[in-house]
């Protein structure tokens, strides 16, 4: 039995089977009972076949679960925990890609404002997105409601349809919490002047496709002629999942494709990060991505990425003018793993039917 895995008796898995079959208690506890019953041994599959939850809707109940957990753990009015319990296991759900206290202060932005999951989906994305900036304008406070109302304002200076536009002012005067915020997207009401915001780049994002692209690191042992001893000295390397990154004396090292952009880096540095902590929300299961910097260029474009330190921390970051942190170096690429169903393939002969 794996770590995951939690011990549960017949009796006791066929009782909870019973309930979600009936779907008996709130989605809260459907969520529960679906993530119980996995963690016992049970697939999504067979969980489907003897409850009639959906593999989509038991991974939705279960994620929401979680995310109304760290309401119930942050102690949070009872009403607020009713509401959600409404059913709006959909707003939750769209929280996941949060933080445990960003979890709770959406949360109760969703509930102050009654929003639906359109609006807890731009809820999401605005914390995402203001939570990876230094500073907001002076007129918008430290508050959930004002950073969704920041990035409707900003939106809406950069808008020339006036019917988007008036959309998005609305949209932050809904939001925002202070009167500062306020003052200022009321002022849009009358100044039309159209300000044009510079776009967040793309990420450099690229994933191994070919099984060409995953070469074996084999150590050397030095150059002809040598002996036995010189042979038996190397290192026996240790790849690690899931770039084939080596551990050495001296350090460790990873493989990477020679690609041009990698090759015009003067001094390429790498890092493994989960792909939720990246600047933009890749969608899809969170998975280690490589991210490459190169340490030889600090000099702040608003065409790339930078790699920052903040509080003892590597960031990734991206800004209109140059940052006030220290620059460590610009980023080359971001390297997802290959998608390899069955590893074993490749090394099995190829066949082919007579």
């Amino acid at each position: 039995m794996s770590q995951d895995q939690m011990k549960m008796s017949d009796a006791e898995a066929q009782e909870l089977i019973r309930s979600l079959l009936h779907k008996e208690g709130s989605w809260v506890e459907w969520g529960q009972g679906c993530q119980q019953l996995q963690k016992a041994g049970y697939s999504p599959q067979r969980i489907f076949e003897d409850t009639g939850f959906q593999n989509s809707q038991q991974n939705l109940v279960i994620v929401a679960a979680q995310v109304f957990d760290n309401l119930v753990k942050a102690d949070v009015a009872p009403e607020i925990l009713d509401y959600f319990k409404g059913p709006r296991s959909d707003v939750l759900y769209e929280f996941r890609v949060l933080n445990q206290q960003q979890r709770v202060d959406a949360s109760l932005l969703a509930y102050d404002k009654r929003i639906d999951i359109d609006g807890a989906s731009l809820i999401s994305k605005a914390i995402k997105d203001v939570s990876r900036m230094s500073q907001l304008p002076e007129a918008f406070t430290n508050h959930p409601g004002d950073w969704v109302a920041y990035i409707a304002w900003k939106r809406a200076k950069g808008q020339k349809d006036l019917q988007q536009r008036s959309r998005l002012i609305a949209q932050g005067l809904r939001f925002a919490h202070s009167a500062t915020a306020r003052s200022a997207i009321e002022k849009l009401l009358s100044d039309f002047t159209v300000t044009n915001s510079v776009s967040e780049p793309l990420l450099p994002l690229y994933r191994l496709e070919q099984e060409e692209e995953l070469p074996r690191i084999v150590p050397l042992a030095g150059s002809y002629p040598l002996g036995n001893q010189e042979i038996l000295r190397v290192e026996q390397v240790e790849t690690q999942q899931s770039f084939s990154y080596i551990k050495a004396k001296g350090g460790s090292y990873v493989p990477i494709p020679g690609w041009q952009v990698v090759l015009k880096a003067e001094d390429p540095v790498a890092y493994l990060c989960p792909s939720n902590l990246l600047p933009k929300y890749l969608g899809g299961k969170v998975e280690e991505v490589l991210v490459i910097l190169d340490r030889a260029n600090r000099t702040w474009d608003v065409n790339s990425y930078f790699v920052v330190e903040i509080e003892g921390k590597l960031e990734l970051r991206w800004s209109e003018t140059a940052p006030e942190e220290v620059v460590i170096g610009q980023l080359v690429l971001i390297l997802r793993p290959k998608k390899i169903l069955d590893e074993s393939n490749i090394t099995q002969p190829w066949q082919m039917d007579d």
